[in-house]
């Protein structure tokens, strides 16, 4: 599907919703003018980037400052209509041009600091994601040119207050907030509109006579596919946290085929029966891979670790020491025996498969051996 206009709203119980961008929206900009005006030596009060879904955004710069080869600016991150703890704060960012060649990305002041394993970033580093750190570099890279180098300070004065409204602490996310996004738009839609739109483009995948589909929670899970498993994009749909939903939509619409790929946080849940993925609705992941370990045999100290992890990156490092990988087959296999069990009505029911793979795109387990799964999609 075509990406709307980011001034296009969405429509909700007759109410027209205003989108937003993310804070790593608005770290990529501040960065993009910073950079600008070190190499132009002039102020710069407006400034566009494209996100990475393709929307460009036409975005006012504060506080824009420029003396010799350092350039500051920020821009006021905007939710939209989708309010959430970091609305209407500014993201700096501090642009340093040098002769280095290389661009140094730390976060300073109100950006928080990662102080324990499990969220794909290394303990220490600042708490920026991996889309908004390309998209920062990608961004001073090309005002800068091939040649020079720069070191780039994302800071948010107001981080450090406002973050104590978030998950971060839990996380481990020490400091300050987190600059996040995996597309650059914030998107204020309510569950009816947003699953219709995802049943939208299953509808246009199967009327354009595709009989096997590959649903993911999100970006990475479609980039997975496409990247590391040699699948055309076409057959990938994001199914957001709606995964119940979308294979019934899957159904309806006489897909053969339904493959659910994606990161363990996500789908174990499926294994547990949970059909609505959102961490409001239910959030059984450690008390789901306690149970599956429980059943392999785990240790008591195995269960125990994992217990009491907060995420689910932390407790497959507890499940990778101590050796037991098996539960990633044995969890797919589970998720597609839900799958069945929740379809178990229907006539013709679809061929299911899982695979999970990790943040550094390994494959951790699938319910039967994943060339045979990639085959049988090609055909």
């Amino acid at each position: 599907m075509s990406e709307p206009a980011f001034d296009a709203p969405v429509w909700h119980n007759g109410k027209a919703l205003r989108k937003g961008y993310t804070t790593g929206s608005s770290a990529t900009a501040a960065a993009k003018v910073a950079a600008l005006m070190v190499m132009r030596q002039h102020l710069i009060h407006q400034i566009s980037i494209v996100t990475p879904s393709g929307v460009t955004l036409n975005l006012n710069v504060e506080s824009p400052h420029v003396e010799g080869q350092q350039g500051i600016a920020a821009i006021r991150k905007d939710g939209g209509d989708d309010i959430d703890a970091t609305h209407g704060m500014l993201i700096f960012a501090r642009v340093t041009v040098n002769d280095s060649g290389e661009i140094i990305l730390r976060g300073g002041e109100g950006v928080g600091t990662v102080t324990r394993k499990g969220i794909g970033l290394p303990i220490g580093s600042a708490a920026i994601n991996r889309t908004p750190r390309h998209t920062i570099e990608t961004a001073v890279r090309e005002a800068i040119g091939p040649a020079r180098g720069a070191e780039v300070e994302i800071f948010a004065p107001e981080g450090e207050e406002r973050a104590k409204k978030t998950y971060n602490a839990r996380l481990g996310i020490l400091g300050g907030i987190s600059i996040i996004g995996t597309t650059g738009i914030v998107t204020p839609m309510s569950e009816e509109s947003w699953k219709r739109s995802l049943a939208l483009e299953l509808e246009m995948k199967r009327a354009a006579g595709l009989a096997r589909v590959v649903l993911v929670p999100g970006n990475h899970g479609e980039r997975f596919v496409r990247e590391q498993m040699g699948i055309d994009s076409q057959v990938v749909v994001t199914m957001s946290n709606f995964v119940g939903y979308m294979i019934e939509e899957s159904v309806r619409l006489g897909f053969r085929q339904i493959v659910l790929i994606g990161h363990p946080g996500k789908l174990v849940k499926i294994a547990a029966g949970i059909f609505h993925t959102h961490s409001h609705i239910a959030d059984g992941r450690m008390e789901t891979l306690v149970a599956h370990l429980a059943l392999l045999g785990a240790p008591l100290e195995l269960l125990t670790l994992v217990s009491e992890c907060d995420t689910t990156e932390a407790a497959m490092e507890h499940i990778d020491a101590h050796g037991f990988q098996k539960i990633y087959n044995h969890l797919a296999k589970r998720i597609c025996q839900r799958v069945l069990e929740r379809l178990r009505f229907t006539q013709n029911p679809p061929i299911c498969d899982a695979i999970m793979f990790a943040f550094d795109n390994q494959i951790l387990g699938s319910n039967r051996p994943v060339n045979e799964i990639v085959k049988d999609m090609q055909c």
